[in-house]
């Protein structure tokens, strides 16, 4: 038997396991240490299958409805299709919608009632119905004569 080397077939190799380690700061290096990722539990509603499973925060969903995001904005921010964010979180998306409605309505009040004059007249109008021109709402037709 003549001694080859013979190679080893790669299934059969051994695969030496490093551990991981921190990396190393160097010392001639000031400042803070790079942040480092750590694993975090959170609460939410798991959507979404297979690779795009992910787990969206219900919280987030309100506040970025109330920042006035439409749903595909909210969607691509959690990369999930928008036919899962509206079946899974369409009230709280509602709610979210809701609140910034009403806090522009108290900025807009508060701003008129403080006395601008071009805010309150879009609110006058708006609101409570008033007109520049109130003949373009009446009819024309005659009063009914009765005896």
């Amino acid at each position: 038997m003549s001694e080859h080397k013979q190679e080893q077939d790669p299934e059969q190799q051994e695969i030496e396991v490093v551990p991981w380690q921190e990396p190393v700061q160097d010392p001639s290096k000031t400042g803070p240490k790079p942040r480092q990722l750590k694993a975090v539990e959170v609460w939410g509603f798991e959507v979404g299958r297979g690779m795009r499973r992910r787990v969206v925060m219900p919280e987030d969903v309100y506040k970025l409805a109330a920042l006035g995001c439409n749903d595909r904005e909210i969607a691509r921010w959690f990369d999930i299709a928008e036919d899962t964010l509206r079946y899974n979180f369409a009230d709280i998306m509602e709610k979210g919608r809701q609140e910034a409605k009403t806090q522009l309505r108290n900025a807009m009040l508060k701003n008129a009632l403080s006395g601008n004059a071009a805010l309150q007249i879009f609110l006058a109008k708006n609101w409570l119905g008033m007109s520049d021109n109130p003949a373009a709402q009446q009819d024309d037709r005659p009063l009914p004569w009765q005896d």
